[in-house]
C-alpha cells in the first residue's frame, strides 16, 4: 500500500484528494495547522497531524514515522484580495514557510512532490486560452507567491533527484457527490460559494465585481472546473510520479469560460428565482479573462472529465450549502 503525506487536507481540495486516496486504497497522512482549514472536513481514515508545516523538528518526526512515496502539498492561503492588503503574510505563507516545508522532505529522503499552483500565475494572458508555455505574468501577491514556490521546486530538481508535477488550477467549484467534503470558508471570495450562500439565505445580496471588463458582458471569464475532476488529476499524477514519471507542468480546468453573469444565469435557472445582486467596484489584482488549455494533460494520459457541466457543479455546490445550513 503506498503512503501518501498531505499538506493541508482540512481545506476544500486538499479534504477531496484525501478522500479520494483513501477510496483508491492509498495509505494517507495529513498535515495542518488549521489556520484556514476545517477538522470536520479530515477524513476518519486518515492519519492525522496539527502541525505548522515550518515545524522542522515535527515534520521531519512525521516523515520518518513511515516511508512515504509522495508529498502532496495543499498549504497555503488563496484570498488575492486579502494578498494585496497583506502580501508579507502571503510571502511567508505561500513561499518561506513551504520551502522550509519542502526542504525538510527533500533532506529526509522524501524528493516526490505534486504541487497546487494557480492559474493566475498567468495574469491577464492573450487569445482565448492559455496553455503552460503561455507568459507568465502574476497580477498579485498571492499568484506571486504561488510562482515563486514553483521556480523554487523546479531549481531543487535541477541540483537534487526530485521530481514533481505542478498543477495549474484554473476555477474550483462544486462538491463532493457523496456529501462528504466541500467549501466552508468563513471568508470565501469564490463566486459559485458566495451565490450558494446567498441561495440558501446566509447572504442577503451578491456583489458582482464590476461590470465593465472588456468582455462578453462586462464581467469576469473563469473555466470552472469541478473539485471531483481535479482530485482525479491529482491521483492519476501522484501514480504517474510514484511510478517513476518525469516532471512536468498541467493546466486543470475544462477550456470552456463562463462570465459572471452566465454562471448567477445558470444559477438562477436550478433554483427557479433571481439571486438578489448588485453592481461593484472592480477588485485589485483580478484578470479580466483565464481560460485553460488543458490539452497536454488530457493527451499524455488519455484523461477526459467526468463532471464538466456548470448545471452539475451549481448543483452539487447548492447542495452542499443546504448541508451545512441545515
Amino acid at each position: 500500500m503506498k503512503n501518501i503525506l498531505l499538506t493541508g487536507g482540512a481545506g476544500y481540495i486538499g479534504s477531496h484528494v484525501a478522500n479520494l486516496l483513501l477510496d483508491n486504497g492509498y495509505n494517507v497522512t495529513i498535515i495542518d495547522s488549521l489556520i484556514t482549514g476545517n477538522k470536520r472536513l479530515i477524513p476518519k481514515k486518515a492519519n492525522f497531524f496539527i502541525c505548522d508545516i515550518a515545524d522542522q523538528k515535527e515534520v521531519t518526526r512525521i516523515i520518518n514515522q513511515k516511508k512515504f512515496d509522495l508529498v502532496m502539498h495543499f498549504a497555503g492561503l488563496i484570498r488575492v484580495e486579502e494578498s494585496v492588503k497583506e502580501p508579507d503574510k502571503y510571502y511567508e505563507f505561500n513561499y518561506e514557510k513551504a520551502k522550509i516545508f519542502l526542504n525538510t522532505c527533500f533532506e529526509n529522503d522524501l524528493k516526490k512532490i505534486i504541487f497546487s499552483s494557480t492559474a493566475s500565475v498567468y495574469g491577464n494572458p492573450e487569445g482565448d486560452t492559455v496553455s503552460e508555455n503561455g507568459q507568465l505574468n502574476p497580477l498579485n501577491p498571492y499568484a506571486v507567491s504561488k510562482l515563486k514556490l514553483e521556480n523554487f521546486i523546479i531549481e531543487q530538481s535541477d541540483k537534487e533527484n526530485i521530481k514533481y508535477i505542478i498543477l495549474r488550477y484554473f476555477n474550483v467549484a462544486g462538491a463532493d457527490e457523496k456529501m462528504r467534503t466541500g467549501l466552508t470558508s468563513k471568508y470565501s471570495t469564490h463566486l459559485i460559494k458566495i451565490a450558494s450562500e446567498v441561495a440558501v439565505g446566509k447572504r442577503n445580496e451578491l456583489i458582482i465585481n464590476g461590470d465593465d471588463y472588456d468582455t462578453i458582458d462586462g464581467t469576469t471569464v473563469r473555466d470552472y472546473i469541478h473539485v471531483s475532476d481535479l482530485a482525479d488529476i491529482h491521483l492519476i499524477s501522484g501514480k504517474y510520479l510514484i511510478e517513476n514519471g518525469q516532471s512536468d507542468i498541467f493546466n486543470c480546468g475544462y477550456g470552456v469560460g463562463f462570465s459572471v453573469k452566465q454562471v448567477i444565469e445558470n444559477y438562477n435557472k436550478i433554483l427557479q428565482k433571481n439571486l438578489e445582486t448588485i453592481i461593484g467596484i472592480r477588485r485589485p489584482g483580478d484578470s479580466k479573462s483565464i481560460v485553460a488549455n488543458s490539452d497536454k494533460f488530457y493527451r499524455k494520459f488519455s484523461w477526459e472529465p467526468k463532471y464538466n457541466d456548470l448545471q452539475y457543479i451549481l448543483n452539487t455546490a447548492y447542495n452542499w450549502e443546504k448541508k451545512i445550513n441545515s
